[in-house]
């Protein structure tokens, strides 16, 4: 069984679509040992020559997203002589839409990064984000569109820079039972607001691991089982008092946690949402 591979990654932009296109289907395989050939910008049959020198000698799978017929043919007509892969990763789908939409697609190099509202946007929100963590200028939150509510070490952060990054200004705020979240909280209209939680035994662990990284001691009332009972108890009846959705993270990662967040943001957007659910 083959578990080592040669995976060459062509683009005629900066190459992160097609990064992420990888990543996600070798997420489907279990221990192979990938050696990665990065080659962004990739725009001339000079600069795909050099490439080419490469590939032959670490023979493997080759993806690419190249627009350039003239490149594109030289490049799959070579892999052919050398008996190797190559896939056009967008092809299919860039196929299906033009069929539907009754229109050739555009052959410009980096069409999908070009600098526009979207782009600018995500960079806005991203900029929010960094700026309202941890409970951070409460006074601005009713700018964002979304606020993530929960206990320490329930993924708030790392959660908000992911949804940051799909372009969702996102403040979130500790619910700590002895500092009561600000009043600012109770009187958005504007933001979503979702309350995260987990399972006692998982936020145990996790905090504990937390103070171990820190070489902190271990037994503290950050990981009594009776007192993070009680806060998440606590949190919980504020989320349900003010009818806020509830997204369990016990069994998510942090992509999970962020989709379930933006079906429920764009349910509210188009038709109000169901308020007190948990997901």
């Amino acid at each position: 069984m083959q578990n080592r591979i040669h995976l060459h990654l062509l683009s005629d932009s900066t190459g992160e679509t097609l990064e992420n296109i990888a990543k996600a289907a070798l997420a489907q395989f279990d221990e192979v040992e990938t050696h990665k050939h990065f080659w962004p910008m990739v725009r001339s049959e000079a600069h795909l020559d050099r490439i080419l020198v490469d590939i032959a000698a670490h023979p493997g799978l080759v993806l690419f997203t190249l627009v350039n017929l003239s490149i594109r043919q030289k490049l799959e007509e070579r892999c052919k002589t050398l008996g190797l892969p190559a896939v056009a990763a967008l092809d299919a789908v860039t196929d299906a839409l033009s069929g539907i939409l009754g229109q050739q697609a555009k052959a410009r190099p980096g069409r999908q990064h070009a600098l526009d509202a979207a782009y600018f946007a995500r960079v806005d929100a991203i900029q929010y984000t960094i700026a309202h963590d941890d409970g951070l200028n409460h006074h601005e939150w009713e700018e964002a569109d979304i606020v993530l509510a929960g206990v320490s070490r329930t993924s708030k952060t790392p959660t908000s820079i992911y949804l940051a990054n799909r372009g969702y200004k996102t403040a979130n705020i500790p619910v700590v039972p002895e500092s009561p979240p600000p009043e600012t909280l109770y009187r958005l209209k504007h933001p979503l607001v979702v309350g995260l939680v987990t399972s006692a035994d998982r936020l145990i662990q996790v905090r504990r691991n937390r103070l171990l990284s820190l070489n902190q001691a271990p037994d503290t009332d950050y990981v009594d089982e009776e007192k993070v009972k009680a806060e998440i108890l606590y949190a919980r009846r504020i989320y349900a008092d003010n009818g806020w959705p509830v997204i369990d993270v016990t069994r998510r990662s942090i992509e999970e946690s962020a989709a379930a967040i933006i079906n429920l943001y764009n349910e509210r957007r188009t038709a109000g949402g169901d308020k007190g659910q948990t997901l």
